[in-house]
């Protein structure tokens, strides 16, 4: 009974450690070497109409979208604004605790027939406001493992938010007047 409970933990461990860790792709751009997410949509409309579902996707994501947003550019079909978002840590209990708070500037800039979005100036909110950057360095004296949970918590809110926007920027379909 010893044996095969020795080699069901011995398989079991083997299998463990033959998983191969996912690999954590965070987009820096090559000019300015800070973390930078973008993303070019193509959907079918005039700027103006992009920028019209830009503003009621802005009025159904954010709780507060005037104090949001900075700039709201019908001529140049642009929106800039900051929001924040919370990220978390697990101890080795599995119990959930504050990480702190991330602050992040977006662009969405719209052109006929297709619109830009760019999330960007990602930062640690603390006294001195920590790039995100600073995590992408495993060398770092400092470096802390919990970094790596924190970049895919940013990129797993980036992935949701633009997945959101890209929703919220279709048309709505036409509704068919019934004649009778």
């Amino acid at each position: 009974m010893k044996n095969v409970l020795l080699v069901v933990l011995l398989i079991v461990g083997i299998q463990l450690s033959a998983q191969v860790k996912e690999e954590l792709f965070i987009p820096v751009d090559t000019e300015t070497n800070k973390v930078k997410f973008q993303g070019v949509v193509e959907e079918e409309g005039s700027k103006y109409e992009l920028f019209k579902r830009s503003i009621y996707w802005l009025n159904a994501t954010y709780k507060d979208p005037v104090r949001v947003t900075s700039v709201r550019d019908r001529e140049t079909a642009k929106v800039v604004g900051r929001h924040r978002f919370r990220i978390y840590y697990w101890d080795r209990d599995s119990v959930k605790h504050i990480g702190g708070m991330i602050n992040y500037t977006f662009t969405v800039e719209m052109k006929d027939d297709r619109y830009r979005y760019i999330i960007d100036e990602i930062v640690l909110k603390s006294k001195t406001n920590i790039p995100v950057e600073k995590w992408l360095d495993k060398n770092d004296p400092a470096y802390d493992p919990r970094w790596d949970q924190y970049l895919v918590q940013i990129r797993d809110f980036v992935n949701n938010w633009s997945s959101n926007l890209e929703e919220k920027m279709k048309p709505e379909p036409e509704k068919v007047v019934e004649e009778w």
